[in-house]
């Protein structure tokens, strides 16, 4: 038993000895991995791979650039946590003291100390991660732009493209006729709706106002939720609320509309030319863009036409009572909405911009899509068997941007926080391109397009006013005067037009079934008269007296009656509403639209002329040498004293300043990168529009009055635009950005 006892003893000795030694060496070790744990943080710290830990808790790797511009993973971190797990594995409730010293717990005055020294190294080492993000998202884009023009090059340039150039032609040919609708249609719309002079005006400028409106927020929504569906969605609203315009009667109702469609059409230019320009190679892309640009004319053309053959037929409308109305000219508005609705069909069989999905990290998709163009075109071409030979793509790293709520958040929750952060990161985008790399780039542009816009719509606005203007001045000059004459038991039943008769006096005459056009009747007596079933327009009876006067279904109103006295003289059954006028005024709305119908198709040569050169004598050149003789043509101005002398200066002028526009919108394309593109397009389009309001407002103040001042404005707007564009950078022959 002794013998045993001491075995026992001896061996509980042995065993508790080893026990120490293996603590102490635990101890040591941890110690040693410990400090090379922190050595390899520290160094894994100064590359900045720090956003990989927030992308995952679990795994801290370094990042090794792969070939499709991802990450593979190496096990460096891997190993640091396994050698924590080794060190601290097998340890008892005794053995905490040895896990605690190991990761270094600090004691309770230690942590106060070094409060304020960790958060500023918090703060200056997210500095530092976001600048080596911004530079690698940076080397990233080079890289893929170089590339994306190498595949750009072996997709060719074939029926892909010029079905795509169809389809986003009908979407351009939407905004050309946006401009040209409302003013087509308020000779009508001024009588339907009774509209005053302020109306008129309101209703002329609250297009422009809703493209502003759309150019900016569709374009900044373009850049991040894709092209093809923020077109999509820009052309819907477009449509629907051209649509509802055609039926609305009120004029609030009318204008709303007309805004909302306006907001809609917005969008239109900033993603049509970016959209396009990124399925084309650098030596195809300042001609085809150009060329695109005519459809915008065909819109304009399109816009005449229709108005031409629609509104003067005045019996193409019925009525429900006198509370709905629905004429020609509504009929108009309804044939306008037509291009929306064919581009938004045709554009749901088109595929979004690869470039676009290369720039927000779906390699998988770009490349199905570029493999389509290749594909498409390789088969058009007779070369079926050429495959695709691109396998990998570089995309750009992406910084996760996505908050999770959970599942138990409400739905109004999660969009409120997708609106949210959709509006935060566009608005983000937009702030970046007054960042100082583009800072320069983007105060020269919105000079050269606020000059381009105001002299352009500016004078294209004031030249049918000017026309107008002459036509009013030669009908005055073949009015009619009266003095004193004494007419009485006469029956007038034919039309009287353009005459002013003055101090007149009418005994028992009767006006029957006429209309009375450009009427003035000024201190005259009317005696036992009577009136029955008359239409007017522009007439008036100023200081007249009414003795014993009947009117019967007439629209002479008391606004008709200026400062008139009406003795014993009745009013029965008013005609209600404001009637159109009659069939016989068709000469100077076919001379609208006619004027309209010229002066678009004159822009045709300049459409040719620029989409033949631009890749050849350059963007710059093309914009100022457009814009010095656009100015120089401004100066012929002062020599337009007749109708027909307006209307040709009116098309010399189109024809020319077209190539600085399709020279313009080429360079906006080229001058930003593919994140910024839509963005900067759209915020420099809603200054175009912003510009057009008040060159509009501005030059139609003095019709009638001077042509020097509009003169001067043009000419000098456009001779400031030609300067600064000779300024910008020149971007012919360099890959898009």
């Amino acid at each position: 038993m002794d013998d045993d006892g001491r075995y026992r003893d001896g061996r509980q000795d042995f065993i508790r000895g080893a026990k120490d030694i293996a603590k102490v060496a635990k101890k040591q070790v941890g110690k040693k991995i410990g400090r090379g744990a922190d050595k390899m943080a520290d160094e894994y710290t100064k590359r900045s791979y720090k956003r990989f830990e927030e992308e995952d808790d679990d795994d801290d790797y370094a990042g090794v650039p792969g070939n499709d511009g991802g990450y593979y993973r190496n096990d460096s971190r891997a190993n640091d946590d396994e050698g924590h797990s080794d060190s601290t594995e097998g340890h008892d409730e005794d053995d905490e003291i040895y896990e605690g010293e190991y990761q270094g717990i600090p004691r309770a005055d230690s942590g106060k100390a070094g409060g304020i020294d960790g958060v500023t190294a918090a703060q200056a080492q997210q500095f530092r991660d976001l600048s080596a993000y911004e530079g690698e998202r940076r080397k990233d884009q080079e890289e893929l732009a170089q590339q994306y023009e190498t595949i750009l090059q072996e997709c060719g340039h074939g029926k892909f493209q010029w079905t795509l150039y169809f389809v986003l032609g009908l979407a351009l040919m939407a905004d050309g006729v946006e401009i040209f609708v409302v003013g087509f249609v308020l000779p009508s719309a001024e009588k339907d709706m009774c509209l005053s002079e302020p109306n008129k005006g309101m209703l002329g400028l609250i297009v422009y106002l809703g493209m502003m409106v759309g150019a900016f927020v569709w374009g900044g929504l373009a850049d991040r939720i894709g092209r093809r569906q923020t077109l999509l969605i820009s052309l819907s609203i477009n449509s629907v609320f051209a649509f509802f315009s055609s039926f609305v009667q009120g004029y609030v109702s009318f204008l709303f509309c007309r805004l909302a469609s306006g907001v809609g059409i917005g969008g239109s230019i900033p993603i049509v030319f970016s959209y396009y320009s990124e399925f084309l190679a650098q030596e195809k892309r300042g001609e085809h863009l150009s060329w695109l640009c005519m459809f915008w004319m065909i819109g304009g053309i399109y816009a005449s036409a229709m108005a031409w053959a629609i509104i003067p037929h005045y019996g193409w409308s019925f009525q429900m009572g006198s509370a709905y109305q629905f004429h020609s000219w509504r009929v108009f508005v309804l044939v306008c909405a037509l291009p929306s609705v064919a581009a938004i069909s045709a554009l749901t069989t088109m595929p979004e911009s690869p470039r676009f999905f290369l720039e927000n990290g779906k390699h998988d998709e770009a490349w199905m899509i570029l493999k389509q163009v290749h594909d498409t075109n390789m088969r058009a071409k007779g070369y079926p068997e050429r495959v695709f030979s691109v396998t990998t793509i570089k995309t750009v790293k992406q910084m996760d941007e996505l908050v999770d709520l959970g599942d138990s958040a409400a739905w109004h929750q999660k969009w409120r926080l997708k609106l949210t952060t959709l509006f935060h990161q566009v608005w983000s985008n937009f702030l970046t391109i007054f960042s100082p790399e583009y800072r320069r780039t983007t105060y020269m542009m919105m000079a050269v397009w606020f000059s381009m816009s105001f002299s352009y719509y500016g004078l294209t606005v004031w030249f049918p006013d000017m026309i107008k203007y002459l036509q009013k001045q030669e009908y005055s000059s073949r009015t009619k005067t009266f003095v004193k004459e004494k007419v009485e038991h006469v029956t007038f039943n034919f039309t009287l037009e353009n005459q002013v008769h003055r101090q007149g006096e009418y005994f028992n005459d009767k006006f029957m079934n006429l209309k009375m056009r450009s009427m003035v009747f000024e201190d005259s007596l009317f005696e036992e008269c009577y009136f029955e079933d008359i239409t007017s327009s522009n007439t008036f009876f100023k200081n007249c007296t009414f003795i014993a006067t009947l009117f019967y279904n007439t629209d002479l109103f008391k606004y008709r009656l200026v400062n008139c006295k009406l003795i014993n003289s009745t009013f029965l059954h008013n005609k209600e509403g404001c009637l159109l006028s009659d069939v016989s005024d068709d000469n100077n709305a076919y001379m609208v639209y006619f004027v309209s119908f010229l002066g678009t198709l004159a822009v045709l040569p300049g459409n040719i002329v620029s989409a033949l050169l631009m890749d050849k004598i350059g963007r710059l050149r093309m914009l100022a040498g457009s814009s010095v003789i656009s100015c120089i043509s401004c100066f012929f101005l002062s020599f337009g004293n007749s109708e027909s002398a307006m209307i040709a200066l009116l098309c010399l002028f189109g024809g020319i300043s077209i190539a600085s526009w399709n020279a313009l919108d080429v360079l906006t394309v080229e001058l930003y990168p593919s994140d910024k593109r839509t963005t900067a397009f759209g915020f420099l389009n809603a200054l175009c529009k912003l510009a057009a309001v008040l060159g509009i407002s501005i030059f139609t103040s003095f019709v009638g009055i001077t042509k020097a001042v509009p003169i001067l404005f043009a000419s000098g707007a456009l001779a400031a635009g030609s300067f600064l564009a000779l300024k910008l950078p020149e971007t012919r022959g360099q890959v898009l950005q």
